[in-house]
């Protein structure tokens, strides 16, 4: 799926910055992020991934994840019309293999609280892929 291999890509670029990503976390009921990255200070970035023009308008969530990271961020890939895109938002233009930042969106530090919780689903749903990965016949319920 074309925003699985952005996703794919971003996630490549980031490690190259010390940040670690998972795919589609749960922050809170009724939303999914396409990725969520960790950085080496603890830095939470929420990364939208967005494959055409119909998939971005079709978003209406987004603007909800923004209370649950340090910096939010579209992917897209370089045929994206980025003129759709808010600018008071991070831009990644990307592709399966790798991925560059052209624009950082402003930092909104979380609170302390809710940084807590984001590591603690971050770390959770990355031992839960692990574990997965390990033992692919497992059967898990996401709670």
């Amino acid at each position: 799926m074309p925003g699985q291999r952005l996703a794919r890509g971003v996630a490549r670029h980031l490690l190259s910055h010390d940040f670690v990503s998972v795919e589609e976390l749960t922050p809170s009921p009724g939303l999914r992020v396409d990725l969520m990255a960790l950085g080496p200070k603890g830095e939470v970035w929420v990364i939208e991934c967005k494959s055409s023009r119909a998939d971005f308008q079709s978003d209406h969530k987004w603007q909800g994840y923004l209370e649950w990271c340090d910096r939010f961020f579209w992917a897209v890939d370089a045929d994206f019309p980025t003129e759709l895109l808010p600018d008071e938002t991070g831009l990644i233009v990307a592709d399966a293999y790798d991925a560059e930042i052209l624009r950082i969106g402003p930092e909104s530090k979380l609170p302390g609280v809710r940084r807590k919780v984001m590591m603690q689903k971050f770390a959770r749903h990355a031992a839960i892929r692990a574990h997965q990965a390990r033992d692919p016949g497992l059967t898990f319920v996401w709670g």
